[in-house]
């Protein structure tokens, strides 16, 4: 939802997270929690709490190898998640920004905002969001003809 990184999702703390108030902090950037993600950080914490009740690993993530030390849950683990489906994190990540692209009129200033994206970046997502609006739909039947 977020479009976040690997690196960030892996990073996440703890006290990035404001369940009573819905806001994320994502890479310094504080974010509005919608209710499918607050819905699935409560129940996550809810499960990390009763699995390992007494680690004092910050990471929001945690694993069985993970809740024994204070590093963040590997590069590996995270990628488990997605194994066998045929979306990767990077994908989703790109897929969410072009959605948000799409969907808000293909502002630059906009992505920049919502996802931290460098200018470049969101002029790029920008340009690949006019390119798909401005394209007919292929599935679309074709015009019937003037009589």
């Amino acid at each position: 939802m977020h479009a976040a990184r690997h690196s960030q999702i892996r990073a996440l703390a703890l006290d990035d997270v404001d369940l009573p108030n819905r806001r994320l902090t994502i890479d310094r950037r504080t974010r509005p929690l919608d209710d499918l993600t607050h819905r699935l950080l409560t129940d996550w914490l809810t499960h990390r709490h009763k699995t390992w009740p007494g680690t004092a690993n910050p990471h929001l993530l945690t694993s069985a190898i993970s809740a024994n030390g204070t590093a963040p849950v590997s590069h590996t683990w995270l990628n488990r998640i997605l194994r066998g489906l045929p979306a990767t994190l990077e994908a989703l990540r790109i897929d969410r920004q072009l959605d948000e692209a799409l969907t808000n009129g293909a502002d630059p200033l906009h992505l920049s905002v919502v996802f931290g994206l460098h200018a470049t970046t969101a002029i790029r997502y920008a340009d690949s969001a006019r390119q798909l609006l401005r394209r007919p739909h292929q599935d679309d039947p074709p015009p019937s003809p003037r009589t």
